[in-house]
């Protein structure tokens, strides 16, 4: 059995993800702090595995992967998917704060998974893997007012290649999906300032994930972009 730890799993895309992967028959890990909301998931279904805790806790994520690794016996893929819009606004408006909260959710706590899982990968036998990031529209092009997330995603962009270089010697792929307005919790706060925004059902993201996960270690996506049909990304400035 394929086997997968998916971050930001309580709700939005990483859920609609689990949901998927549960469906496709693979053990999945859960990893966010909303314990109650994974227990919904692990509940109904024997292969999932709830691993409560926050991203940016470098000891809790480290005990989190041991456990599930132990458990599943390896690590396949990682989907790198916690993370925050953060304030919205023009830069002189932004508090500092909101933009280091930006920064230590969707680089640091993306950064310790990948690490974490870059290493089960390196170390189990079969060696290798598959690491998945959800980089996001805004790792190419922004939202008006989005410099924290913008900001944030662009770094995405930046570790998903060295990790694509770095991870060849040990067959340990990674690739990015740009996952554009998704219905999901994030995208329903933007949404409410602006009605007339054209989404798509957050299940069109998560079995876009499934594809490139079950690709086989010869193939990899690098970079995917989903998103619904009518929303202003060709030539949004």
């Amino acid at each position: 059995m394929k086997t997968i730890i998916i971050t930001g799993a309580s709700s939005g895309i990483g859920r609609a993800t689990a949901e998927v992967f549960l469906e496709a028959g693979w053990r999945v890990g859960l990893i966010a702090r909303r314990e109650d909301r994974l227990r919904e998931i692990t509940d109904v279904n024997a292969e999932a595995t709830a691993l409560p805790c926050d991203v940016t806790d470098a000891t809790a994520m480290r005990a989190a992967f041991e456990s599930f690794a132990a458990e599943a016996g390896r690590l396949d893929v990682l989907f790198n998917n916690a993370g925050i819009f953060g304030p919205a606004g023009p830069i002189d408006e932004v508090p500092l704060d909101g933009f280091e909260q930006v920064l230590d959710v969707n680089i640091r706590g993306m950064f310790i998974a990948a690490q974490l899982a870059f290493a089960q990968m390196r170390r189990q036998d079969p060696q290798g893997g598959r690491i998945i990031n959800n980089g996001s529209i805004s790792a190419h092009n922004p939202r008006p007012g989005s410099v924290c997330y913008t900001t944030s995603k662009h770094a995405i962009t930046g570790m998903t290649r060295s990790l694509s270089l770095d991870g060849r010697a040990f067959d340990i792929a990674c690739g990015q999906i740009d996952i554009g307005n998704a219905e999901s919790e994030l995208v329903a706060d933007l949404k409410a300032r602006q009605p007339d925004m054209h989404t798509m059902d957050v299940s069109h993201a998560a079995r876009s994930v499934l594809h490139m996960a079950e690709l086989p270690p010869e193939a990899n996506v690098q970079f995917m972009t989903v998103m619904a049909t009518k929303m202003p990304y060709i030539g949004r400035g």
